[in-house]
Order: structure tokens, then C-alpha cells, then sequence
């Protein structure tokens, strides 16, 4: 069995690497970083750390990379051969891997077995933009004769892995948290799912995608802003401040209320997952910053993801999330001259009329039930600047 994964870097190796390696998968991985990639290959193992209660070491070898920019004929001849392809190189990088992937599912051998393809981002749904991406590489025609050839399957993954110098004696050895979750919807398989024991497969992946978006995320970027505001540097300090502490246990108490009325969810099994969560966050093992926690605020303040989302289906069930609209109002005041965002956000904040800034980059309309919070924090900011 042969695994391709795309995005070499301490996610790759640390999380969804490990585990295909554990499940018994040859592992190749795909990177544009050429260096990272030639000391992967030549070396051809590296120890994953879990740090914190009951952490262990994972060694994983007979381990290959590829360098994607450079070698993409490989590349492709390797997911040609492949069981699974997954990746771990964030939303917004799909578009430009899709077309190896395309080209790999095009040079199958006709009588291979479909190729299990999923994203595994911080993202909701995004192996359905990655095969829009993989069909769009191809065109529709071409996709109509290739589709039978892949199975497209949804993720909700989960695992801290910190910003972290190079460690172990040819910098590739991996610090992780102990805990990891990964779900992935059985449905798009058909009953041939996968072998991978450090998964497990749901018949619906939603309440999944939610729990962890507005739980992991939601929380932990709350924590990020908060602290930021109150000078903090580590995400551990800042969750074992009081205050800090308070605002997002608060915060998250507003993303449960949601996940149990929409979803079913027990009450219990949802405040356990929460606890869990915050000691996640207060791992002091873990060396991670509010400013990698923060960065890319317009990101994180988008429609779609951790705040708004759960705000605005909050507001839309009568529902005053007043916590939610805090941390929206800690998010904007996330100052950080390094990340692109933070400085893009400073200035859409400054040059945008209140309107034009909500409009552009937190997608609510103006009647909408959260606009008016919304409306009232982001105007505040504004004229902070």
C-alpha cells in the first residue's frame, strides 16, 4: 500500500503522516521546498514527539520526497501507483496541487482501484474544492472519463502542532501534542473505506467539522486575540490567565449551546470535549504563540469560518452571542506588523466605511440579526486607528 501526501512540513509529518505510516502505507511526500524535501529523502525516517501526558515517540521510516516543483513527472507516476493521496498545505494551496493530482488519476491503469483523495485542512469541506480544482486541471469533458478513477472524501482533522525550530539530528524530527483526531465520511467510499486505524469513518461529517471548527478553532484563536491584548506571548500563559481564561471559556459556552441544539450533541459529552480542549491549550509542553495562533485575521473573521458562522446561526435562533461579538472585536484588534493580514485588515479598517468592511471581508448583510453587533465592534475599531 502506497500513500501520497502533499505538504511535507510539521503538520505533514506530524499528524496525517504518522498515522498513514502506522497503518501500514509506503509514504511518499510532496513539497515545493526542495531542501526540506532532498534531507526527507536521503535521511528516510524521522521521530514524531507527542509531549504531555502519556506522550510517546513514533519513529517513521522508509519515508521518500519528492520535490514537487522540480520532479512533477515523478510526482505524478507516484500517485498513479498510489492507494490514498492526502494533503496538509492549507486552503488556499489546493489549486496549485490539483493538477499533479489530476494528471496522477488520469495515468491509472484502468482496472486499478479507485484513488482515496482527501484534503485534510483547516477548512470546512475542502476536498470538495480540491476536486473542483482537480476538475477544473482537467475540464468537464476529460473529468466525465477520469471520475469513476478517485474517490473524493471529506475530513475534520485536529492535532496541535506549534510553530518549532528544527530539531533532531537532520531537522525533521516533529514535536506534537499527544491528542489527534481525524474523521473522514464513510459515504463517497461505498463500503471500501480505507484501512487506516488512526481514523474513523463517520456517516456524517458536519456535526464533526462544526464540533472542532467552532471548539479547536474558535477557542483557540479567542485565546490568541485575548492574550495578544493582554501581552501575552504563549498561548500557555495566555489561557492560564484569569481573565483571559474567563473570555474563552465563555465564548466557547456559546459555540456548545449551538453544537447541541443543532447538532444533537450530548450536553455532557460536549462540556467533557470542551474541558479538554482547554487543557489542550494550556499544554505548557507546547512552545505556541498567539502570534501564529492570530495570524491571518480576515481569514479566521470570514463568513464562513470560526466567529461569524457561529454567531450568526447563534443570532439567527434568537440568540444574543455577546461573547462571540467579543472575541470578534479582540480579533480586529489583532496588531501584527509580520502577518500580511493583520496589516491588510489595519488598513481595510482605516480606508473602508464600517459598511464596506463588513460587506468585503465578514460577509454579513445589513439585515442580517448579528449586523447590528457586529456593526457596532467594528466601528469601535475603526475609529481606535
Amino acid at each position: 500500500m502506497k500513500a501520497v501526501h502533499f505538504g511535507a512540513g510539521n503538520i505533514g509529518r506530524g499528524f496525517i503522516g504518522v498515522l498513514l505510516h502506522e497503518a501500514g502505507y509506503d509514504l511518499v511526500f510532496a513539497d515545493v521546498n526542495g531542501e526540506l524535501t532532498e534531507r526527507i529523502d536521503r535521511v528516510g525516517h524521522f521521530t514524531v514527539h507527542e509531549v504531555g501526558e502519556g506522550g510517546t515517540d513514533h519513529v517513521v521510516d522508509n519515508v521518500r520526497a519528492i520535490d514537487s516543483r522540480s520532479h512533477e513527472d515523478a510526482l505524478v507516476a507516484e500517485i498513479a501507483s498510489a492507494d490514498i493521496v492526502t494533503t496538509a498545505v492549507g486552503p488556499n494551496i489546493l489549486r496549485f496541487v490539483a493538477p499533479a493530482i489530476a494528471r496522477g488519476i488520469a495515468e491509472r491503469p484502468a482496472d486499478a482501484a479507485p484513488l482515496a483523495v482527501m484534503a485534510c485542512e483547516n477548512a470546512v469541506n475542502a476536498t470538495d474544492i480540491l476536486q473542483t480544482e482537480v476538475r477544473a486541471a482537467v475540464g468537464d469533458a476529460a473529468w466525465e472519463q477520469l471520475a469513476a478513477k478517485a474517490v473524493f472524501a471529506n475530513t475534520a482533522v485536529d492535532r496541535i502542532v506549534p510553530a518549532q525550530e528544527p530539531t533532531g539530528p537532520d531537522g525533521i524530527d516533529v514535536t506534537v501534542e499527544t491528542f489527534s483526531e481525524w474523521a473522514i465520511e464513510e459515504p463517497p467510499f461505498g463500503g471500501n473505506a480505507p484501512r487506516i486505524p488512526g481514523a474513523h469513518f463517520v456517516p456524517d461529517l458536519e456535526p464533526y467539522i462544526e464540533r472542532k471548527l467552532f471548539t479547536v478553532n474558535t477557542g483557540h484563536a479567542t485565546t490568541a486575540y485575548f492574550g495578544a491584548l493582554a501581552g501575552h506571548d504563549a498561548i500557555a500563559d495566555a489561557i492560564g490567565d484569569p481573565d483571559v481564561a474567563a473570555k474563552v471559556r465563555a465564548t466557547l459556552e456559546e459555540t456548545s449551546a449551538l453544537l447541541v441544539e443543532k447538532h444533537g450533541l450530548d450536553v455532557s459529552e460536549q462540556d467533557a470535549y470542551r474541558a479538554t480542549i482547554l487543557q489542550r491549550f494550556a499544554n505548557p509542553h507546547l512552545p505556541d504563540t498567539v502570534s501564529r495562533v492570530g495570524r491571518q485575521p480576515l481569514r479566521k473573521l470570514s463568513r464562513d469560518e470560526r466567529f461569524i458562522s457561529p454567531a450568526a446561526q447563534l443570532a439567527e435562533r434568537g440568540t444574543d452571542p455577546v461573547a462571540l461579538v467579543a472575541a470578534i472585536g479582540a480579533a480586529l484588534r489583532f496588531d501584527d506588523v509580520d502577518d500580511e493580514q493583520s496589516v491588510l485588515m489595519k488598513t481595510a479598517l482605516s480606508t473602508l466605511t464600517t459598511e464596506q468592511f463588513i460587506e468585503e471581508h465578514l460577509g454579513l448583510a445589513p439585515e442580517h440579526p448579528l449586523y447590528a453587533s457586529v456593526f457596532d465592534v467594528v466601528a469601535a475599531r475603526a475609529q481606535e486607528l
